[in-house]
Formats: structure tokens, C-alpha cells, sequence
């Protein structure tokens, strides 16, 4: 049979890192080990009842077994302004300021393909989400790291941003609560941002994943509610962890006008939109009562807990997240996040996510999810005292 190269393209694409972990982790388990697995970003409650129900209904509607609207259903362009106002006090036009996505990576993926000529440079968070290195490769682009960094509670420090840097990027990607630190930002922060985006014409692309997910009271601020937020950026949220529909693939972005024009443009060169049926179940997650979500958070901050104070108790010296589902933990002296993450999978058969990953100023720390019950939790923490590091 012959063999067809790949293209310079996918040849260029950065290593899958956590393929290998994957790996690992399969051969532990083929050998008949119990691994308790919190080294995935995999929700792991069902979708609501009313939303999947939803689904159900709205599947049997003829009109909706033809192509969708290129981009998307109106019903749900409106919903999302009223989730916008509603939750964040911030007024959206549904036609030119909100783009329906298949799920929020391909948004963050898109936008440098959107924005970005070969050689133009995209500032990315260290350590961040890997998926906004593919988006930028597959533009041609560069990346310039910014470091987040313990002491400057994980978020960037404009300051040490090269000025020639500055003036040549094209975009800045951000993401509060973050994955993988857990940390948050506050209002001041996008305010600080934009100053800067509006100084040198950066394109600020918020990734808002973990937007319903902050700890003690404090719910997480969205970047369109700083003042001039839409005039410098775009923020993309996604249905996949505020309504457990990691599966469905649906998620949005709102802000600049011509960013959103951007998007959709794309889209339609791509795809004929998302099954309606799945837009209206969408549209009752954003409308309907938010209880669902209110239990949810209440339940991972239960989970943090159990988690933190645990760690806590044999001797580990860790911080709790104020957001997302993730905990940051530093590894003990000796270990690299990468040797760590092995010792731990092979000695206690858990799994935890290795910080290299994420980046280079991800190491020393491995992450951690909330994403499995209060025993498993426990019983991690017990194997881990077992191995008495601490």
C-alpha cells in the first residue's frame, strides 16, 4: 500500500505530551492495578435532565434533520445575550457580536488562523492550554510566552514583556479561572489588559471555560465586563463544564464585532453549523434555572476540600484553587513534575498530570482534578501518605 506523506502543516503541529501519560497509564491498568485517574480534564457528572430531555424533543423536529443556519440558530444567539446580561450585566448585539462554535477548542484554534499572517506573533500563557499552541502553528504563527508565575498569583506580568514583543503581536491569549493553576483574575487585571491591547492593537482572546466555577462565594469576573473589553477582544465560553456537555461539541464567543465577523467566516468555509437539536438543548442550559450549576460548583468546591485538606494532613504543602476544577501542586524536592507523575502512578497507582506539559514554567508542579468522587479522593491521599513523602 502506498504511504502518503503528511503535510509540512501536520508535520509542524506540536507533540501530543499527555498521549504518552494516556499510555502509561493504559499499561498500568492492562496490568490489573485499580488507578485512580486524576490526571484527566473529563467532567465526569451526567448532563442535566431538563437539558437532555430538551435534546430529546427537540431531535424529532423535522426542520431540524436539514443543515442548520451557517451561523447558527437565531433562538440561540438570543439566548446567549440574555445569559450575557443576566449573569454578567454586559449588553451583546445576537447578529454581530456572538459566534456559535463546535465546542470551545475549535474557537481557540481558529482565531490565529483568523487574525495571524506566517511570522506574526501570539503572546500564550506558560503554562497554559496546549491547544493554543496547535491554533497558532496551524496559522504559521510564533509564540511568545508569557510566564505565570506563583508570586504574581499566576497571572502575566506586562511589565517584563519585551516592548518589540509587544508591538509585533497580533494576539494574547488569557484564561480565568485558569486551567492548569486553578487561579483567577480580577476585574482590575482585564482592565490592565486592555490598557495594553488598546496601546499596541493586540487581539485579546479570553478563554472563559471555568467561568462558572469559582470557590467561597466569589463567583469568576468575565473580561467583557471590564470597560472596553469588546473594542480589544473576544471572550469563548463553552457548555462542556458549567452544564456537564463535554460531548455535545457547543460553545460560543462573543465580544468584537470583527473578530465575530472573522469566526464566522471561517465557519462557513468549514461547516454547515451545528444540529439544531442540540442548539435549542443549549438554549434551555443558558435560559432555564441554574441550579443545576449552583449544585455543581458546590459539589467541586466539597471535592477541593476533601482534596486540599487531605493533602494537607500528610504533610504536603499545597494551595487550593479559587477556580475551575483543577488543583496546582508543587512536587517535592528531588522530583521533576514528569518523575513525580511516574512515581505516583507507579508506587500508588494514581494518576496526575505531569506540569511540563502545560509548559516550561509548568514544572514543578503536577495537576490535579476534581473530577471523581470524595472515597477515590480520599483513598488518593491515602495511598500517597503511604509512600511518606511529606
Amino acid at each position: 500500500m502506498k504511504h502518503f506523506e503528511q503535510s509540512q502543516l501536520l508535520q509542524g503541529l506540536p507533540k501530543q505530551f499527555f498521549a504518552s501519560l494516556v499510555a502509561k497509564v493504559g499499561k498500568v491498568v492492562a496490568e490489573g492495578h485499580d488507578v485512580i485517574n486524576l490526571g484527566q480534564g473529563n467532567p465526569d457528572q451526567p448532563t442535566p435532565d431538563h437539558i437532555v430531555e430538551a435534546l430529546k424533543v427537540a431531535a424529532e423536529k423535522p426542520a431540524y434533520h436539514k443543515y442548520s443556519p451557517f451561523r447558527g440558530q437565531q433562538f440561540l444567539k438570543e439566548a446567549i445575550v440574555t445569559f450575557y446580561k443576566r449573569e454578567y450585566g454586559v449588553d451583546l448585539d445576537a447578529e454581530k457580536e456572538v459566534a456559535i462554535l463546535f465546542g470551545g477548542k475549535a474557537g481557540l484554534v481558529e482565531i490565529p488562523q483568523c487574525l495571524m499572517n506566517p511570522g506574526d506573533i501570539a503572546l500564550v500563557p506558560d503554562p497554559g492550554y496546549p491547544d493554543y499552541w496547535s491554533g497558532v502553528e496551524l496559522a504559521r504563527g510564533v509564540m511568545e510566552y508569557m510566564p505565570l508565575l506563583a508570586e504574581n498569583e499566576f497571572l502575566p506580568d506586562y511589565s517584563q514583556i519585551d516592548k518589540s514583543v509587544l508591538e509585533q503581536a497580533k494576539v494574547m491569549f488569557l484564561n480565568y479561572p485558569n486551567n492548569p493553576t486553578g487561579a483567577t483574575a480580577s476585574k482590575e487585571f482585564f482592565e490592565e489588559t486592555i490598557e495594553l491591547a488598546n496601546k499596541h492593537e493586540i487581539c485579546v482572546v479570553h478563554d472563559f471555560a471555568y467561568g462558572a466555577i469559582g470557590f467561597e462565594g466569589k463567583r469568576p469576573v468575565s473580561f467583557l465586563e471590564a470597560d472596553g473589553a469588546k473594542d480589544v477582544g473576544i471572550e469563548i465560553y463553552t457548555f462542556s463544564k458549567t452544564y456537564n456537555m463535554a460531548g455535545w461539541r457547543i460553545g460560543f464567543a462573543v465580544g468584537n464585532q470583527s473578530v465575530i465577523e472573522a469566526l464566522n467566516l471561517l465557519q462557513d468555509h468549514m461547516y454547515v453549523s451545528i444540529f439544531s437539536a442540540v442548539q435549542e438543548a443549549a438554549a434551555v442550559a443558558l435560559l432555564e434555572s441554574q441550579q443545576c450549576v449552583d449544585e455543581l460548583v458546590s459539589l467541586y468546591e466539597s471535592r477541593r476540600s476533601t482534596l486540599i485538606d487531605g493533602l494537607k494532613e500528610i504533610g504536603w504543602d499545597v494551595t487550593a484553587p479559587k477556580g475551575s476544577f483543577f488543583a496546582w501542586l508543587p512536587v517535592p524536592k528531588g522530583y521533576t513534575s514528569e518523575s513525580f507523575a511516574d512515581y505516583l502512578l507507579e508506587k500508588a497507582h494514581v494518576v496526575v498530570a505531569p506540569g511540563v506539559g502545560f509548559g516550561e514554567y509548568g514544572e514543578g508542579y503536577v495537576r490535579v482534578g476534581l473530577l471523581t468522587d470524595h472515597d477515590r479522593l480520599k483513598e488518593a491521599v491515602e495511598r500517597i501518605k503511604a509512600l511518606q513523602l511529606f
